[in-house]
C-alpha cells in the first residue's frame, strides 16, 4: 500500500525559530517515516518581498540546514528549492487561468499585506494562494501540514482543484490541513504579546541561530509582575507563557514545581526566567551548531537539495505531462 503525499513549504526569508520548530519541523521529523513528504524552501514565494539577491542562497542554504539539524532526513523526504522545480511555474500559469481577481482580492493575507506594505502590492502577492496550490497539487498531496493562518489557502487549493477536474477530468484529489492532535503548538512571543515571529519583536523571539547568551538575555527580559496574592490565582497571559515555553523545554518536574510556587504564592520569577534560560540553551545549541556545521559544507548542501529536485521532479513531470494532456497543449 503506498503511502499517502504530504507537501509543505518554508519561505527563504528570515531566521527559523522556536514557533517554526514546535508549530512545523517537530512535525515534518514524524510525518518523514509514516508519509511520502516533499518538504520545500519556498524561494520563489520569498520573492514578492524583493530580497536581496546576495542574501538568497544563503538563506535557502540556512533553512536547509536548520531542517536537517532539526532531524529530517534527506534521505527520507525529498527536500528541495521550489525554483528548482519549473513544473511548478508552469502549473501555476495553468491554475492562473482558473483562479479570479475578486476571489483574490477577498483573502485575509493578502489584504494584510495589502495593509502593511501598500506601496508594494505585486501580482505575486495576490496570486500567492495559485502558486502554493501549484505547490501542493504538483505531487497531488492530499495532506498538507499548515498552521491556521494558512488553512484558507488549502481551502482555495480544494477549491482550484476541483474547477481543473470539472473542467478538464478527474486528475487532482482533494488537499486538506493535517497536524497531529487536534490543535498545533503556538509558541508564545517573549513579550507576550501573540506568538514569535520571523521578522516582528525580534528581541522577544528565541531563533535557532541566536547563541548562548543571546537565548539568556531575552529570557530574562521575559514579561513578568510582582506574583501572586492569593493562593491558586489565575495566571495572566504572560505568565502562562512563561510556562508553556518551560512546557517545551524542561522537564516536567521542575515546571511542576514551579507552578507549585506560583499557587502558593513563594515563586520567584527571576529564579524561574534562569531556569527557562539554561533549559532553552541546552535545547538550541545543538542545533544551532550541528546547523552552523552544515552550513560551512556548501557541497553538501548542495547535493542534498540536487538530489531533493531529482526526487520532487519525476512526480511533477508525470503531473504537468498529464495536465497538458487534459487541457490539449500537447503536440507530438
Amino acid at each position: 500500500m503506498s503511502k499517502e503525499i504530504v507537501v509543505s513549504g518554508i519561505r527563504s526569508t528570515g531566521f527559523l525559530h522556536l514557533g517554526n520548530y514546535f508549530g512545523a519541523m517537530q512535525n515534518y521529523v514524524k510525518m518523514q517515516d509514516e508519509y511520502n513528504c516533499y518538504f520545500f524552501v519556498a524561494d520563489y514565494h520569498s520573492l514578492t518581498t524583493h530580497p536581496d539577491p546576495k542574501d538568497l542562497r544563503g538563506n535557502v542554504y540556512r533553512v536547509v540546514a536548520e531542517n536537517v539539524a532539526s532531524g529530517l532526513d534527506p534521505e527520507k523526504v525529498a527536500l528541495y528549492a521550489q525554483s528548482d522545480i519549473p513544473e511548478i511555474p508552469e502549473l501555476y500559469l495553468m491554475l492562473n487561468m482558473l483562479a479570479y481577481k475578486g476571489e483574490l482580492e477577498k483573502v485575509p493575507t493578502f489584504k494584510d499585506k495589502v495593509r502593511l506594505q501598500p506601496d508594494n502590492v505585486n501580482a505575486g502577492l495576490l496570486t500567492y494562494p495559485v502558486l502554493m496550490t501549484a505547490d501542493i497539487l504538483i505531487h497531488k498531496a492530499v495532506k498538507v501540514p499548515v498552521g491556521k493562518d494558512q488553512e484558507q489557502h488549502v481551502e482555495m487549493a480544494r477549491n482550484f482543484a476541483h474547477r481543473f477536474n470539472s473542467r478538464y477530468s478527474e486528475m487532482f484529489p482533494m488537499p486538506y490541513p493535517f497536524n497531529y492532535g487536534d490543535s498545533l503548538i503556538k509558541v508564545p512571543s517573549l513579550d507576550g504579546a501573540g506568538k514569535m515571529s520571523k521578522s516582528e519583536n525580534i528581541n522577544a523571539t528565541l531563533y535557532l541561530a541566536d547563541d548562548d547568551d543571546a537565548i539568556r538575555k531575552k529570557v530574562m527580559k521575559a514579561k513578568t509582575d510582582a506574583g501572586p496574592t492569593e493562593h491558586n490565582s489565575e495566571m495572566p497571559d504572560y505568565i502562562q507563557n512563561i510556562f508553556q515555553l518551560m512546557h517545551l523545554v524542561s522537564k516536567p518536574e521542575i515546571t511542576d514545581t514551579f507552578r507549585s510556587a506560583y499557587n502558593n504564592c513563594t515563586i520567584r520569577y527571576g529564579d524561574m526566567k534562569k531556569q527557562l534560560a539554561e533549559d532553552m540553551v541546552a535545547f538550541i545549541a545543538p542545533i544551532r551548531e550541528k546547523a552552523a556545521e552544515l552550513q560551512k559544507d556548501e557541497a553538501q548542501l548542495q547535493k542534498i537539495l540536487r538530489e531533493g529536485a531529482e526526487k520532487a521532479r519525476i512526480s511533477a513531470s508525470a503531473t504537468i505531462a498529464e495536465a497538458r494532456k487534459l487541457i490539449g497543449i500537447n503536440y507530438y
